[in-house]
């Protein structure tokens, strides 16, 4: 038996121990949503679906659900349409500063979000926009860029160029071979951009918090109930509902995203 077999059993046992200490918490969401007491705590007091029932009587709610749908759904066409032409600049094309410019496009992935926050709160109003929808979309179209760029770089980096250079040769124009070659082809790359930067800005909170002013997105509203133990089953019916959303678009996008890789084999 090599060394390496020897490790294997621990590091089995250290992945899972991992994954309950990372997952349990998030298990524990659904679980207690439906408890019939308001305290969440164990032993649980009965099994009720009266909290998700109460979800569509608060206007509030429902406001603030139609607020993320919105900044969601424009910031990832945003996002996706502008992770689109960067992906495939940076995967064709050999130019000076490109190590630097695609650096700058995915710093948004290690930069504190509390950071970004408050430095585009401060540039925002200095220019004059106050905190809003728009504001919002447009810092959550900052985060949710380098998700599209990496999502698409993998949909050009195994893209044939000999496919366009044959549109080329058969008269196409460079938007006709696009539009009619290039897009079909890492179609559903933008498809998993578009769900996974719909999920980046759906459960994003810190820059809405900043950014948002009166008009709160779905994580803030969620934030402004916690405060309060009577609204409390109430969150916790929400999360579960946000939690299988957001796991049921990431699938949809990895799935996506593996029928493009393969597409390109």
């Amino acid at each position: 038996m090599s060394s390496l077999q020897r490790f294997i059993p621990g590091l089995l046992t250290y992945a899972t121990l991992y994954l309950v200490f990372l997952y349990l918490p998030v298990l524990l969401l659904p679980l207690f949503s439906f408890n019939d007491g308001t305290i969440v705590a164990f032993p649980l007091q009965g099994f009720t679906l009266k909290w998700y029932g109460q979800l569509g009587q608060q206007d509030t709610l429902i406001k603030a659900l139609g607020n993320s749908l919105i900044v969601g759904g424009v910031t990832a066409v945003f996002s996706t349409a502008m992770g689109l032409f960067a992906a495939r600049a940076f995967v064709r094309y050999r130019f000076k500063g490109r190590e630097l410019s695609e650096g700058l496009v995915m710093l948004p992935l290690v930069i504190p979000g509390i950071i970004v926050a408050s430095s585009m709160l401060v540039l925002f109003i200095s220019i004059g926009l106050r905190p809003s929808l728009t504001t919002i979309i447009l810092g959550h179209t900052f985060v949710a860029l380098p998700f599209a760029v990496s999502i698409m770089k993998s949909s050009f980096d195994q893209f044939d160029q000999s496919l366009e250079e044959a549109a080329f040769d058969l008269g196409e124009s460079v938007i006709g071979t696009f539009r009619r070659v290039t897009l079909p082809i890492v179609f559903p790359g933008i498809v998993a951009s578009l769900l996974m930067t719909f999920t980046v800005s759906f459960d994003e909170f810190v820059l809405a918090f900043f950014l948002s002013g009166n008009e709160p997105t779905l994580p803030v509203y969620i934030w402004s109930q916690i405060r309060f133990p009577a609204k409390l089953p109430n969150t916790l019916a929400l999360g579960s509902l946000l939690l299988f959303f957001s796991i049921l678009l990431l699938m949809i996008a990895e799935s996506f995203r593996r029928r493009a890789a393969k597409s390109q084999i």
